[in-house]
């Protein structure tokens, strides 16, 4: 034998081992947790340390934040008070001057020497300044007093006189920018507009002159630093530096100043608040530079601090309080560890009960499935209805593999069953057939069965080919014997339906033995009483037997009567239309019912015509076959069969009754119905119509008999085809039936 491909499985008879029911841990003892469980308490300890880290990192950037800008915040409250402070040093600067601009008649502009007098006996405030200038009207120098007695006023500096003459076109006190070149000799001026009492027009200016690093203006002090990382530095808006604790940087550039250019131009654009008052501060490469002005001097106050000296300090807390978080993080997440652990506790044993009772080589128990909350006991009650259903199942099927090992040694006929080309299950008839015992055909490949190779790939085309166009294989078969003897047995072929990939569930073949058959074939008058061709018998065998049946009957002889119809017979058909005449249309069916003579079938197929014309020849001689083939296992246990010609067939159902002989060929037009052969990739639908004879007692005529069978035919084809007819005879004498013409379409 040879099955179509299919998977490779398991070989041998097998039973399903139950469920096993083992002890579920109850007695307190502790289990490791699954896998599942394991997963999840790994995600929940990196989930808590991930947590904890996190926050650890956000509490310690936002305090490292919260302190920058608490230093940024209390470095502006600094440069501001120092801006304000330097502010009303210049407003008391001006008001000493404006006390001695007020002391100063109009009428001295002109008199030197008054003016000298006048300031070194009257106005000691004028001591305050290290240089007073008074000019006249015109912008010429009146009087020139320095360090407390007149100087010439050819050494003056040409900003100087800048200054006075803007002091004297524009009519308002002005504060000066840096004059000098260096340092030492950096000064500050202020002027002020002398007017007249009468008209109060401006009839001079006077100045009062201040070094940068005198006590009234910007002393050494107050550049030196409170901390060796932190500067304080004051600058005018053009960016000359007017003090800084390094005296070589004064009059320097401001631009220069790491940290400062680029505060300066933010702190110039667009009139920044800083110049008119209002301070900043901002973060530069790691330093804290904070800006305030003062207004009008337009100078800025800035403090440079390096802020890495404050937040080491809070790096070093920050850094224990790491630790202190890292190791409560740790804590936390093994108590977590720990809580889920104890949680899964009744999954585990849930687990370990469903490993047991999966078979895994423990010993069984009834135990039952562990309890719980939740999902565990939905689960275990889950657990327990499949166990009880999958005993339920085994002990059917253990039913059934028993029920299925008799039908295996009790069966007459040979039963094989094959997968993958392997012989899976072998009936004790087929052993007995083939000369082997079960055991040693289990298993082994089918081509054990065979003379040689060839012919066992030369049954696998034809059982490919059968099952390709009938579904199922039909044909004779010779066997190789364990002693090395030829057996020739009709082979049955069907493939297993299975839930997974087609082939999957195999191929069970039944085997006859052909033995005595094939010798009787031998015999000279066999050929002449054959169809060479279906190997059923032929039209004149068929008579003969029949002629020989109906001799045997009562001698009453009966005709076949012209037959109308009546209805179906009830509980008969199976989808096949079956009519039957009533007692009204036929004589004495009830005579014919009671007796059970037999019956006569008469078979046409149908539609075979379009088979011949499509497919050819060949396809429809094997459609003759394969219908031959299917005819005589449906009645050979209760009757016998023939091919009268053609795609004609007649079955003889000796001492059926009606209701059986109904039955029998209603299964007939099923199952040719049910059969689509396919050839050259198209596949056909076929029927075949039906005419019923019953016997009576007294029938001798074979002709009538046929003819009855026959007219029945005609008329299930003319009712639609596929179908039953039924027509009675009638006792000798009756009227002839009326000759109609015949469809063998």
């Amino acid at each position: 034998m040879s099955a179509p491909s299919a998977p490779p499985a398991a070989i041998g008879r097998g039973r399903l081992r139950a469920f096993a029911t083992v002890h579920d841990g109850h007695d307190g003892g502790w289990l490791l947790p699954g896998p599942l469980v394991l997963r999840i308490i790994v995600a929940a300890v990196l989930a808590v340390l991930l947590a904890g880290g996190v926050s650890a990192w956000l509490v310690a950037r936002a305090a490292q934040q919260d302190a920058l800008q608490r230093l940024m915040d209390r470095q502006t409250d600094e440069v501001e008070a120092i801006a304000r402070l330097l502010s009303s040093k210049i407003e008391q600067n001006q008001r000493v001057l404006a006390t001695v601009a007020e002391s100063i008649p109009v009428s001295m502009i002109d008199a030197p020497d008054a003016l000298d007098a006048l300031l070194r006996q009257g106005l000691p405030a004028a001591r305050i300044f290290d240089a007073l200038q008074i000019a006249r009207r015109d912008g010429s120098l009146s009087l020139q007093w320095q360090n407390g007695r007149p100087h010439d006023g050819a050494d003056l500096d040409p900003a100087e006189r800048d200054q006075l003459r803007r002091t004297l076109l524009e009519g308002k006190p002005l504060v000066s920018g840096v004059i000098g070149t260096g340092p030492a000799d950096g000064r500050v001026m202020f002027t002020l507009p002398l007017r007249g009492a009468e008209d109060g027009g401006v009839q001079g200016a006077l100045a009062g002159t201040l070094r940068l690093q005198s006590q009234g203006l910007l002393p050494p002090s107050m550049a030196l630093p409170a901390r060796a990382d932190s500067r304080l530095v004051v600058f005018a808006r053009d960016g000359t530096i007017l003090a800084h604790p390094d005296p070589g940087r004064v009059l320097g550039p401001v631009r220069s100043e790491a940290g400062l250019a680029q505060v300066y131009d933010r702190a110039l654009q667009g009139g920044q608040a800083a110049v008119v008052g209002r301070g900043f501060s901002e973060v530069v490469a790691g330093q804290v530079v904070s800006v305030a002005g003062l207004p009008l001097p337009q100078w800025l106050v800035a403090r440079v601090s390096d802020s890495r000296a404050d937040l080491d300090a809070l790096a070093g807390a920050r850094q224990r309080g790491a630790v202190r978080a890292a190791a409560a993080t740790a804590g936390a997440a093994l108590l977590a560890a720990l809580a889920i652990a104890i949680l899964a506790q009744p999954l585990a044993r849930l687990r370990r009960r469903a490993e047991r009772a999966g078979g895994q080589g423990l010993p069984d128990d009834d135990a039952p499935w562990p309890g719980g909350t939740g999902e565990v006991d939905a689960i275990g009650r889950a657990c327990r209805t499949l166990g009880d259903r999958h005993t339920a199942l085994q002990s059917r099927a253990d039913v059934l593999q028993d029920q299925f090992q008799a039908v295996l040694d009790h069966a007459p006929a040979g039963i094989v069953i094959t997968r993958a080309g392997l012989l899976e299950v072998v009936g004790l008839e087929a052993c007995r057939m083939l000369g082997y015992e079960p055991h040693e055909l289990q298993g082994q490949p089918a081509r054990l069965l065979y003379l040689s190779d060839a012919a066992y790939a030369d049954l696998g085309r034809r059982v490919r080919a059968e099952f390709a166009a009938h579904g199922a294989f039909d044909g004779d078969v010779c066997f190789v014997r364990k002693d090395g003897g030829a057996v020739w047995a009709r082979v049955l072929g069907r493939a297993v339906r299975g839930g997974g990939a087609p082939g999957a569930g195999g191929t069970v073949w039944m085997l006859e033995d052909l033995t005595a058959a094939r010798e009787a074939r031998k015999q000279e008058d066999w050929s002449a009483g054959h169809d060479p061709l279906t190997q059923l018998a032929n039209r004149e065998a068929f008579q003969q037997r029949l002629h020989v049946l109906l001799s045997d009957r009562a001698p009453r002889p009966f005709a076949a009567a012209p037959g109308r119809h009546g209805e179906a017979a009830p509980g008969i058909g199976g989808g096949v239309p079956v009519r039957v005449p009533s007692s009204a249309e036929a004589p004495n069916p009830p005579q014919v019912l009671e007796e059970g003579a037999g019956v006569v079938l008469f078979l046409d197929l149908d539609h075979f015509t379009v088979v011949n014309a499509i497919a050819g020849h060949d396809a429809g001689d094997d459609v003759l076959r394969h219908v031959g083939r299917l005819i005589e296992n449906q009645v050979r246990h209760v009757g016998w069969a023939a091919r009268l010609g053609g795609d004609e067939f007649a079955v003889v159902l000796p001492g059926c009754p009606l209701a059986r002989g109904l039955a029998i060929a209603t299964q007939l037009c099923a199952a040719v119905h049910a059969w689509e052969p396919a050839y050259n990739g198209r596949a056909y639908t076929l029927g075949v119509s039906i005419g019923l004879v019953p016997l009576g007692g007294g029938v001798y005529d074979v002709s009538g008999v046929l003819h009855a069978a026959d007219m029945a035919c005609y008329e299930a084809k003319r009712a639609g085809r596929n179908r039953v007819e039924v027509r009675w005879l009638h006792p000798e004498g009756s009227a002839p039936p009326p000759a109609s013409g015949r469809d063998t379409a």
